[in-house]
């Protein structure tokens, strides 16, 4: 009998981003999305530190019913996603599931780029953990990724500061600081899930034959496919179209703030993890 939601965990508010285009592609399911807000971001916390909150968050949304949870964060995906998958799962019955955003984005390197050079924005925790390094190697070894942290970038998003000339100054600081690694970079990955609302200003300072990469869709497909060969546990899942959002932080303020990532406006509820 169909009765699980899908649960997706951020540390905030950049998973709407994958949520939205989840949503998009499979409308039918029944979603569950928790914001860890109080205790963002996690960019900057220690390896210990992300893995004792993500895994606090998965287990508050397989409490809430979710058979399937979805680390729509890179940093949790990179610092805490192995760690719950093999040492944590057994904790529970043995078809929940959690999956990240990085194996989907990593297996796909091959069709972005043609000089197998390939940049990659993301916070300095999914920098310093080298998450993306270590598992493009392993699938596709001939392939070289650059990695360039800026930590600017989320605070400016979460205050909507998406077109002036503050933001201008530092998206083109990174976008040079990237491109003078190597001239041969012909493909950019966004891999924050804040970072594809500033597409448009980091575009303004790119080449035009330079791809700019978006984790959304990529995630979306991934998730349809892994769904698509696991029937046993797609079979679990409710089908009644709803969404519920949660934050451990303030409601009204993630309402506001999330229209920005929506466009659309929500009601949110408040949690303590």
């Amino acid at each position: 009998m169909r009765k699980q939601a899908i649960g997706i965990f951020d540390s905030g508010y950049g998973g709407l981003t994958i949520l939205k285009d989840i949503v998009e592609r499979l409308p039918q399911y029944d979603y569950i999305y928790l914001g860890d807000n109080a205790r963002a971001p996690y960019g900057n916390k220690s390896f210990d530190t992300v893995y004792e909150y993500t895994l606090q968050g998965v287990e508050t949304l397989f409490n809430k019913g979710c058979e399937l949870v979805l680390l729509a964060c890179n940093t949790s995906s990179a610092k805490a996603l192995r760690s719950i998958q093999q040492k944590d799962l057994q904790k529970w019955n043995s078809t929940k599931r959690v999956l990240g955003v990085i194996r989907p984005t990593t297996e796909r390197l091959n069709t972005f780029t043609t000089t197998n050079k390939i940049g990659l924005f993301a916070t300095t925790g999914t920098v310093r953990a080298q998450s993306y390094v270590i598992e493009g190697q392993k699938l596709f070894p001939e392939i070289t990724l650059y990695q360039e942290d800026c930590p600017i970038w989320v605070p400016l998003i979460e205050n909507n500061e998406l077109a002036n000339k503050g933001t201008d100054y530092f998206v083109q600081q990174h976008v040079n600081h990237l491109l003078a690694i190597d001239k041969d970079i012909d493909a950019i990955i966004l891999a924050c899930t804040h970072y594809p609302l500033l597409s448009s200003t980091i575009r303004k300072f790119l080449p035009p034959s330079i791809k700019l990469i978006s984790q959304g869709i990529l995630v979306a497909t991934a998730l349809e496919s892994y769904l698509q060969r696991h029937s046993e546990l797609e079979q679990l899942l409710s089908i009644n179209q709803s969404v519920q959002y949660f934050t451990t932080g303030d409601a009204e303020i993630f309402n506001q703030r999330s229209t920005v990532f929506l466009k659309q406006t929500i009601r949110a509820n408040s949690l303590h993890l």
